[in-house]
């Protein structure tokens, strides 16, 4: 039966997808009007040579490129005011995001930033932000060579303040890129430990998507074409969502031994796509509310932290819908014939774990340096970040972070 009573979707304005589909990099710029193009990519992709492949059908094209290949993991504001000062200089007209979720975000930003005043900060969402509203940038095309952030179809961009210990976001419908060119040839010479960690990434999305709290959007105080806020799953995103968690269930364990299996490749490049563009709607739960703070704190990569966190997250919210958590062990190819459905719920907290396991993604935050008198801080931390926790489909408080945190370490 359908209940959602109103409900809206977002996603980039175009999507190709398909072995290839970085060869369109050049027409898809041209249709966008570009003549002087920024590519926004890091010295590893640059090294790989896949910043050769996008620059060849650029200049195919004869179009003028530029590269800012001073793009590093989880990007601090330095790196992104870099970017800014680079296409400042060189008069950019289109800037194509070439990476994983960083490259990706920081092109996102400079698109947007170059058409309007002020510095990334001010666009960051408050209290460490002003909150300012953006407008529509120059034309920004992403091309991810990872699958798992889903950046490409997504409205925000993650910065990293080192100092502070602490990851801020902007978020806006209006940074969404013109273009993804998901294209699973780029993603092939990925190392297994990146590929492990961007698929468990993946599934965190799809399955905080798929689990999320239901809002009717008429009842959400912004209007989202200012201002992004999570309404909460609905039929659209739950089938999207739910294909992801299949996909990445198949084949992560394989991408992971193979990175030349391209049907692993494939399917994970799909599911990364598809997590993306059902969480950039559904919203996130408590999970990527409390990997904002580890993440800076510990300096863990993003997906890991994210990995760690999702079964113990699973196993709090279960009991907000036991019969949805036993349909993503379904998904993840469990047995629950003849189990009740809270037994059944379990199951998809133990499929979570026995994934992570397989492909080698640590299993405690005590790994990492955390240790039990840092956990008020990050349960502070996390309690803060109201865009991620008003979306969890049960309600949590300050004690019941600090709970999971215990059960992580």
């Amino acid at each position: 039966m359908i209940t959602d009573s109103l409900w809206e979707f977002w996603t980039s304005g175009k999507i190709k997808f398909g072995d290839g589909a970085t060869e369109e990099t050049g027409w898809e710029a041209k249709r966008l009007g570009g003549s002087r193009i920024l590519v926004v990519t890091d010295k590893g992709v640059a090294k790989a040579g896949l910043a050769d492949k996008v620059n060849n059908g650029l200049e195919k094209e004869n179009l003028k490129v530029s590269i800012f290949d001073g793009v590093q993991p989880d990007p601090p504001l330095r790196v992104y005011n870099d970017c800014l000062r680079h296409a400042r200089q060189d008069g950019c007209d289109t800037v194509i995001g070439l990476g994983g979720g960083s490259s990706m975000d920081v092109a996102k930003v400079t698109a947007a930033l170059l058409v309007q005043k002020g510095e990334p900060l001010d666009y960051a969402a408050k209290p460490t932000g002003k909150g300012m509203p953006i407008e529509k940038g120059l034309p920004d095309i992403a091309i991810p060579t990872t699958s798992g952030t889903g950046s490409e179809v997504s409205p925000v961009a993650v910065i990293t303040l080192p100092e502070k210990e602490l990851k801020v976001g902007i978020s806006n419908n209006r940074i969404r890129p013109d273009v993804a060119l998901v294209d699973p040839l780029m993603t092939v010479t990925v190392p297994p430990r990146i590929t492990a960690s961007t698929g468990m990434d993946a599934l965190a999305h799809a399955i905080e998507a798929y689990t999320t709290r239901r809002f009717d959007c008429r009842l959400r105080p912004e209007r989202p074409e200012d201002r992004p806020v999570y309404t909460g799953g609905n039929i659209l995103t739950d089938a999207i969502a739910a294909t992801s968690i299949r996909l990445v269930s198949n084949y992560l364990r394989r991408a992971v031994n193979n990175g030349y299996d391209l049907e692993a490749r494939r399917g994970m490049s799909l599911a990364s796509l598809c997590a993306g563009m059902a969480f950039t709607n559904a919203g996130l739960t408590a999970v990527h509310a409390m990997s904002m703070g580890i993440g800076a704190k510990y300096h863990m990569a993003h997906g890991v932290t994210n990995a760690l966190l999702l079964p113990h997250v699973m196993e709090y919210n279960a009991p907000s819908s036991f019969e949805r958590f036993a349909k993503v062990a379904k998904l993840m190819g469990e047995n629950v014939k003849g189990l009740s459905a809270q037994e059944a719920a379990m199951k998809s907290v133990s499929a979570v774990r026995a994934l992570a396991q397989d492909i080698n993604i640590p299993q405690h935050l005590g790994d990492f340096g955390a240790k039990p008198e840092d956990i008020p801080a990050l349960a502070h931390a996390s309690e803060k970040l109201e865009r991620l926790i008003v979306c969890n489909p049960r309600r949590i408080t300050i004690e019941d972070l600090q709970e999971i945190f215990r059960r992580a370490l």
